[in-house]
């Protein structure tokens, strides 16, 4: 095909939306909502993640070691567990440095430390961080037979909790989004048939006087092409100022997520550059296609 010819191709497109806008309005609506329910439901999905991950790292389990391990012992305790696999830190936290601790946290209660006297009734422990809380109980089995160890303190209720928490917020975010893209595609297909049905007359003429297929369909094709890109660059504008004022909101709200360990949601920013070529994709891709779809009926394709 020449350049002329398709260059005329890309007017006649242009020119559709303009014939006939308010159809071409309806699309652009609908591919804009449809895009914004797409996007939210994965910036949702993402900071849910965030969330579960940021608790992840805070979690820690606890070793206590028997009284009376000499410091030998104690090292060879802590080589092992550094060559634990799934352990991604150890920390070893004297008795003495655990007693000054709960000193500090406890300023009021004075008078039954002095009781108590300078050396400390705290066992020394090893404090580790599991790389992988998914796999915690076997990590945990192997630790248990370490010698000198009295006692393991692991957080496996609430490990639990969360590995199904996460993996249920994973299923259902993933059920919504390919159900959200499906559904878009039938409401934008149909919408651009509606379009495409207003012209049959047109179309019809064209075919009558030796017009090609792809000739006819060409112009539906950037027509649908640039609502697409148009209703892509809409969801972006919105989407960034609709979760900038979101955030806006949840920042003097955010003490619970500060208490779990989470620092707070994801910002915009990061994620700007993926949310832009992700609307303008989509948006072009489920435009153009559904726009040619819709042509077939009246090509005899």
């Amino acid at each position: 095909m020449r350049l002329s010819s398709l260059g005329y191709l890309i007017k006649q497109g242009a020119g559709n939306i303009w014939h006939n806008r308010i159809i071409s309005l309806a699309s652009f609506c609908i591919m804009t909502v449809s895009l914004l329910l797409i996007g939210f439901t994965v910036i949702f999905s993402a900071n849910i993640d965030m969330f579960v991950s940021s608790v992840e790292n805070k979690n820690e389990v606890i070793i206590y070691i028997k009284d009376g391990t000499s410091e030998e012992d104690i090292d060879i305790l802590g080589d092992k567990l550094k060559s634990t696999a799934n352990v991604a830190s150890v920390y070893f936290y004297s008795k003495e440095e655990a007693f000054e601790d709960i000193k500090k946290d406890m300023t009021d209660a004075e008078e039954i430390f002095s009781y108590l006297g300078d050396e400390s009734p705290l066992p020394d422990s090893y404090r580790i961080k599991i790389a992988d809380i998914d796999n915690m109980s076997p990590t945990l089995i192997a630790i248990e037979k370490y010698d000198n160890i009295e006692k393991v303190k692991a957080p496996i209720d609430f490990v639990n909790v969360l590995t199904g928490l996460n993996t249920m917020i994973t299923v259902v975010c993933s059920v919504i989004l390919v159900a959200l893209i499906v559904v878009s595609f039938v409401i934008i297909s149909n919408t651009t048939r509606a379009s495409v049905d207003m012209r049959k007359r047109e179309i019809h003429i064209m075919k009558f006087v030796g017009a090609t297929n792809t000739f006819i369909k060409i112009p539906f094709f950037f027509e649908g092409l640039m609502l697409g890109l148009l209703a892509g660059l809409a969801s972006y504008l919105l989407t960034w100022a609709g979760y900038d004022s979101l955030l806006s909101v949840l920042s003097s709200e955010t003490t619970v997520f500060k208490a779990m360990g989470i620092s707070g949601f994801i910002p915009f920013a990061r994620f700007s550059l993926y949310a832009f070529l992700g609307y303008i994709a989509v948006g072009a891709v489920i435009s153009s296609i559904g726009t040619v779809l819709s042509t077939r009926k009246y090509v005899k394709v």
